[in-house]
């Protein structure tokens, strides 16, 4: 399985069991299906993945402080966007 395969799944089941918001699924969806942007960053690609899989609606607040919100997933996003290709 690639790196790109396990985030396809993370983001699917975070979408189904954690309540994944449509507009980040949509972004990390536009990752995965520009994998060829991000040659030599399957680490980087794999820490998300790592991300979505413990996302939490209201990460942060546990007993532990152990899950990702929205804020900290889009920032790990973000570090993609810029080789991403522009909409026009």
């Amino acid at each position: 399985m690639t790196v790109f395969e396990k985030l396809r799944l993370a983001t699917e089941a975070a979408q189904n069991e954690q309540d994944l918001p449509d507009f980040l699924a949509a972004r990390i969806f536009t990752i995965i299906e520009n994998q060829d942007k991000f040659g030599g960053l399957e680490t980087e690609v794999d820490e998300l993945a790592e991300k979505v899989k413990i996302y939490d609606t209201y990460g942060q607040t546990g007993y532990l402080g152990m899950g990702v919100n929205n804020v900290i997933l889009e920032k790990a996003i973000k570090r993609f966007d810029d080789r991403l290709p522009t909409p026009r």
